[in-house]
């Protein structure tokens, strides 16, 4: 029996949240500001930029921006930055994830994949360093992590909640 029992409701409530559209290179979250939103991808690119370095390019529908800085309660940490022209369902992150139970253990599912991920990249670095492999193969492992911790979504959970974009 799957954890969360009503996800096709939870994937059809998304059709009546509002849709926001970003253009390539608009910042679709700042890095430092506090929207309180949540954005679910519905079609289109993003990269997640941390200190000025691409460190993820995220096009799954259905990954959860905005997440984190509700769940911690303080400023995003990364800009997402529009790659392409991209669509977001579009919700106040309290208000949803205060009343609606699927949510919550959608996007509660999306961060135990990315843990999970994250220490299984972590695990190849480890190794890694202990094998004495070279500085470039340690590095690329380490921006694996990198990539896993500030990815938006779970690859796997996220594509068992494909939202269907519309044309």
């Amino acid at each position: 029996m799957p954890l969360i029992q009503d996800a096709g409701r939870f994937r059809e409530s998304l059709a009546a949240w509002p849709v926001a559209t970003f253009q390539p290179g608009e910042i679709v979250l700042a890095a430092g500001s506090s929207t309180g939103k949540l954005l679910i991808l519905r079609r289109g690119a993003v990269g997640i930029v941390r200190d000025g370095t691409q460190i993820a390019r995220v096009s799954e529908p259905g990954t959860v921006f905005g997440e984190l800085a509700l769940l911690l309660e303080r400023p995003h940490t990364a800009d997402v930055k529009a790659l392409e022209r991209s669509e977001f369902n579009v919700a106040d992150a309290a208000t949803l994830l205060s009343e609606n139970p699927s949510a919550l253990l959608y996007v509660a599912a999306i961060l135990a994949r990315r843990l999970d991920d994250a220490n299984k990249a972590l695990l190849d670095v480890k190794r890694q360093v202990e094998a004495g492999k070279p500085h470039e193969v340690i590095a690329k492992a380490v921006a694996n992590v990198e990539e896993v911790l500030s990815s938006a979504g779970g690859r796997e959970y996220v594509a068992s909640w494909r939202i269907m974009p519309t044309v």
